[in-house]
């Protein structure tokens, strides 16, 4: 198996940054669209333990849309073979003192990469 293909990590790199605009300007559309369309698909927040593409999208939907800013650090993007890659992230908010983390399994489904599960977490 390859491991960081340079052109697959390009494309999860792509799919990875499409995530993050879409988080900071809170577009749901690209958001959902970016979650495996699955009852299997995970998403364990923050505040939430979400089960299936269906509560994803409805929290989403719900969330508020202000104070959504953060910066990214230490982004580690790794890919195993064609379909599959792993992309975790430690997070900061303006005003915040706590750091954030997030990892994401994301999964070529129908030739599109979609994340299959996902966790954000603060330290304490």
């Amino acid at each position: 198996m390859k491991i960081n293909d340079p052109e697959i990590l390009r494309e999860v790199e792509a799919a990875f940054a499409r995530y993050e605009a879409a988080l900071i300007s809170n577009d749901v559309a690209v958001l959902d669209a970016l979650f495996w369309s699955d009852d299997r698909t995970v998403r364990f927040g923050a505040t939430e333990n979400l089960y299936g593409h269906a509560e994803i999208l409805a929290f989403r939907q719900a969330r508020p849309s202000k104070n959504l800013d953060r910066e990214l650090r230490n982004t580690v993007i790794t890919t195993f073979g064609d379909n599959t890659a792993s992309a975790t992230s430690e997070f900061v908010r303006p005003g915040e003192t706590r750091i954030g983390r997030q990892s994401q399994t994301w999964v070529r489904v129908e030739g599109n990469w979609r994340i299959v599960a996902a966790h954000v977490s603060w330290m304490v």
